[in-house]
C-alpha cells in the first residue's frame, strides 16, 4: 500500500469511528452499528473476521466499544489504525461527558431529558439482542459440541452463580485451545 493509500485508510478509519461513536449510546450498542458499517457497507471485514475480532475485545479488560474499534483499525493498518479508531471512539463521548458535567445541574432536573433517556433503552434493548443473535448464530454454523457445552455453561454460571466472569473466560478460551491443540494433534497422526 503506498503512502496515500494508506492515509486515505487511516483518514476513513478515525472518521468512521469518530461518527459510529457519535451516533451511538456505546457500549455494546456500538458494537452492532461498527459490524453493520465495517462488515455490510465497506465490506473492510467479514462477518467471521468481525465476530472474532468481538470475542477478543470482550475477553479484553476495558470498553467493548473501545476494545473493538483499536482490534478493527489495528486488522486494518497496524497500530496506526488502531490508535486512530482509538482516538476516533473516545473523542466523542469525552466531549459529550465534559459537557453534561459542566451542566449537570440542568440535567439533573430536566423532565424531558429524561423522558428521551427512558425511551432510548428499548432502542438500546433491541441492538443487545441483536449482537447477541449474531453471535450465537455463527456459533450455531460452527456445528461445534464443545461450543455448545460452553455456552449452556456459561450461561449457567454467568446466570446463577458469583464467578467472575473473567475466570469463565479465562475458562473458555483455554478449553477453545485445547480443542485446537487436540485437532491439530489428531491431524498429525
Amino acid at each position: 500500500m503506498n503512502e496515500s493509500d494508506r492515509s486515505h485508510v487511516l483518514r476513513q478509519l478515525f472518521k468512521t469511528s469518530f461518527l459510529i461513536s457519535a451516533s451511538t449510546s456505546g457500549g455494546y450498542t456500538i458494537v452492532s452499528v461498527m459490524k453493520d458499517i465495517f462488515v455490510n457497507r465497506y465490506q473492510w471485514l467479514s462477518e467471521e473476521e468481525m465476530l472474532d475480532l468481538l470475542s477478543i475485545a470482550q475477553a479484553t479488560p476495558g470498553a467493548i466499544a473501545i476494545n473493538t474499534s483499536v482490534l478493527v483499525g489495528y486488522h486494518m493498518a497496524g497500530i496506526a489504525g488502531g490508535l486512530l479508531t482509538m482516538l476516533g471512539t473516545v473523542l466523542p463521548p469525552l466531549v459529550i461527558m465534559s459537557i453534561v458535567a459542566t451542566c449537570y445541574g440542568f440535567f439533573a432536573d430536566n423532565q424531558i431529558l429524561r423522558f428521551v433517556m427512558k425511551g432510548m433503552q428499548a432502542g438500546v434493548c433491541a441492538l443487545l439482542i441483536s449482537v447477541t443473535l449474531d453471535l450465537f448464530l455463527n456459533l450455531t454454523k460452527q456445528k461445534s459440541v464443545l461450543s455448545y457445552l460452553l455456552l449452556i455453561l456459561s450461561f449457567i454460571i454467568v446466570r446463577y452463580t458469583e464467578i467472575s466472569i473473567l475466570y469463565l473466560a479465562l475458562f473458555c478460551a483455554i478449553a477453545g485451545i485445547v480443542k485446537v491443540l487436540l485437532l491439530k494433534k489428531a491431524g498429525a497422526e
